[in-house]
């Protein structure tokens, strides 16, 4: 048999941690046979045990009245016992409590060391029926002659008010009393225990404002500053008044303390209380954000993180103010700390306007650049994609894809330079030629599935904005010469979506086109079988557009000369449709078919009129009735194709009755 002492239990555990449980099961047995003695002492020692037990999850309910015993001896070092295990073991359901309540009002009549801890344990196992029953006592309290029971009493009397909510009635002209009390720790205590109270709802201690703002020209204690300060945070809506009375002091604060805590809970005050509104707002505006600029600039990431979340919220109301320290929350953008980094973002997001926003989306837009990129400056979009678009010899190898950030982060930068741009349709940005650059760029440089958004963007910008639409056009045409997104048409992150978007602004907008014709070499190149479907079903519908466009323009201006390049463009066209013959996929089937069809009328036709070249003008007038209906079959597939203009197809029907200008041999 161990020894009954709460060492040797200890002792015992570490000694057969191999059969725990057993030796557990002995011990427990030990201590039930030890609290039913008589003997108060081995009582307490059993009681003692049982609680370091119930620290390490064995429940010791089992024992409830056997603590109360032990709460009730005359030795305050057996008490002091039995009212840790209370603590320790007792909640609201516990059964006995309701045989307490004649001992805990018997205790805080004792002595004050009885008093002592007798009040921290009514702190922790007051119920409803206990608070309500001991609120007489505990007021009492808040007047005894020693300043730690008075404290301890205030603490314990804040527990009751939350299980016993009337018990405040009676209690707030005692807490009041106490903001003049002698000593500094019962005063601190008390605003303490109202800063608390005061959550659930202020109004009701606006008039307790003028103790607290005497406490708070007139204290030292950083501690109670701090809770002072939070208890007018809460009370100024209530009271505008406040606002106006609360500036000086707390400018003064936040310029002279050296306490960082007391710093940053005066500027955040000044933020929730409305203090920074208005021209009085201003000046103090001012000193809060240079206070927290520095904090970001701090090696401290708590700090950091703090001024960035404050700033957020100033943001709104003095975004010039904020927008004066750009440098510093851009660096913070790329701190190794996610959650600096992301608050630093929200920061960004909220403070950019028309004069900030191309320099934000530059500097943000640097962060997504691959890791090898020697300069530190994001290069232009006109740089970026002239060294997309030279032609790669067969030989060269392609850099590696090394992000600088994580997928996730770089994804969240990428959403954001998004969001930024687009907030309030697009509201900030003055320059949209700049925009259309960005979206290629983040295209090229985002490396994460992000495609589909600049998609969406790019078609909806153009939409939007006519003047930007010749440079859109270039842009996409460069963007189809490339093979950057074509090669990586199966990964996520290759951003190939823009390609949708490319093909499908250059077959809209064709007026805007230079070189039509060779356009057409890009739409229909063999690598594009690598795209999704719904991409090579816009390059195809595309195609059909830039065709039907360059054909009207050498309607316009026919000239002999041409018949070659057309013989040659129009063979090209129809050879590469034809390798979409065997498509799975039902749309490009159908514009493959559509495409072929219309190029196929016009192949036979031009066939059939050049054997006429040498007939007579019945036999031409034959011709020309039969094929009427060719054309129209023609016009009418490029119809059914869906986007292309009567106009143009008009125009198309109008090249192919041309007779002087077909007249050629060698047509095949």
């Amino acid at each position: 048999m161990w020894e009954r002492t709460l060492q040797d239990l200890i002792r015992g555990l570490r000694a057969n941690k191999s059969d725990e449980s057993k030796f557990i099961a002995q011990a427990v047995d030990e201590i039930r046979r030890e609290i039913r003695s008589k003997d108060m002492e081995l009582k307490a020692a059993a009681v003692l045990k049982l609680t370091y037990l119930d620290m390490m999850g064995y429940d010791m309910g089992w024992a409830s009245f056997n603590v109360v015993e032990v709460m009730s001896s005359a030795r305050f070092h057996l008490k002091s016992v039995g009212y840790l295990a209370a603590v320790q073991s007792f909640n609201q359901d516990t059964d006995v409590l309701m045989l307490t309540t004649n001992l805990l009002k018997k205790d805080l009549s004792s002595t004050p060391s009885d008093i002592a801890v007798t009040l921290n344990g009514i702190s922790h196992i007051v119920t409803p029926d206990l608070g309500r029953d001991l609120s007489p006592e505990l007021i009492a309290m808040l007047n005894h002659s020693r300043a730690h029971i008075r404290k301890r009493s205030i603490l314990a009397l804040y527990k009751v008010i939350v299980k016993y909510p009337e018990a405040s009635q009676n209690g707030m002209g005692r807490l009041r009393e106490k903001l003049e009390d002698q000593d500094s720790g019962v005063v601190a205590a008390t605003v303490n225990v109202l800063c608390e109270l005061a959550r659930k709802n202020p109004r009701d201690y606006l008039p307790l404002a003028p103790q607290l703002f005497h406490l708070l020209t007139t204290s030292s204690n950083n501690w109670m500053l701090i809770k002072i300060i939070k208890l007018f945070g809460a009370l100024s809506p209530f009271e505008p008044r406040l606002v106006k009375k609360l500036q000086p002091p707390i400018t003064d604060l936040i310029s002279t303390t050296p306490a960082i805590s007391l710093l940053y809970e005066c500027v955040h005050t000044c933020i929730i209380g409305g203090m920074l509104q208005g021209a009085s707002g201003y000046a103090l505006a001012r000193t809060c954000i240079s206070k927290l600029a520095a904090f970001i600039q701090d090696a401290d990431q708590n700090l950091k993180y703090i001024a960035l979340l404050a700033m957020v919220k100033i943001v709104p109301s003095h975004p010039h103010l904020v927008a004066e320290y750009q440098e510093t929350i851009l660096a913070s953008v790329d701190d190794q700390d996610i959650s600096i980094r992301m608050r630093a973002l929200d920061l960004v997001s909220a403070m950019a306007n028309r004069d900030n926003l191309q320099s934000i989306v530059q500097q943000v837009l640097s962060h997504l650049v691959r890791a090898g990129t020697s300069s530190s400056i994001l290069p232009t979009a006109a740089q970026s994609l002239a060294q997309h678009t030279v032609p790669a010899s067969p030989t060269s190898v392609k850099p590696t894809i090394v992000p600088t950030q994580s997928p996730a982060y770089r994804l969240v930068l990428s959403q954001r330079i998004l969001d930024i741009c687009s907030q309030s349709t697009y509201d900030n940005i003055v320059d949209f030629e700049w925009y259309l650059s960005v979206l290629v760029d983040l295209a090229y440089v985002a490396n994460v599935n992000i495609g589909s958004k600049i998609r969406d963007q790019l078609v909806d910008l153009v939409g939007r904005v006519k003047a930007a639409r010749r440079y859109a056009v270039k842009l996409m045409v460069k963007v189809l010469s490339d093979d950057t997104f074509s090669g990586d048409g199966g990964d996520e992150s290759s951003c190939a979506e823009v390609l949708w978007a490319a093909a499908w602004i250059c077959g809209e907008y064709c007026s805007e086109l230079t070189e039509p014709q060779k356009l057409l070499t890009y739409l229909l190149q063999p690598r594009i079988a690598n795209l999704a479907q719904d991409i090579i079903a816009v390059y195809i519908h595309a195609a059909t557009k830039v065709f039907g466009f360059w054909a009207t323009e050498l309607a316009q201006r026919w000239d002999d000369d041409l018949l070659p390049e057309i013989r040659n463009v129009v063979d090209m066209v129809i050879e590469r449709v034809s390798d979409f013959n065997s498509s799975p996929h039902i749309e490009v089937q159908e514009r493959r078919t559509l495409y072929s069809c219309s190029h196929s009328s016009g192949k036979i036709f031009l066939r059939t009129d050049l054997n006429l070249k040498t007939d007579s003008a019945s036999k031409m007038l034959l011709h020309h009735h039969s094929t009427q209906s060719q054309n129209h079959g023609f016009l009418k597939a490029c119809i059914l194709f869906g986007h292309c203009s009567l106009h143009t197809n008009l125009i198309l029907w109008h090249l192919l009755h041309k007779r002087a200008c077909l007249y050629r041999t060698g047509w095949i």
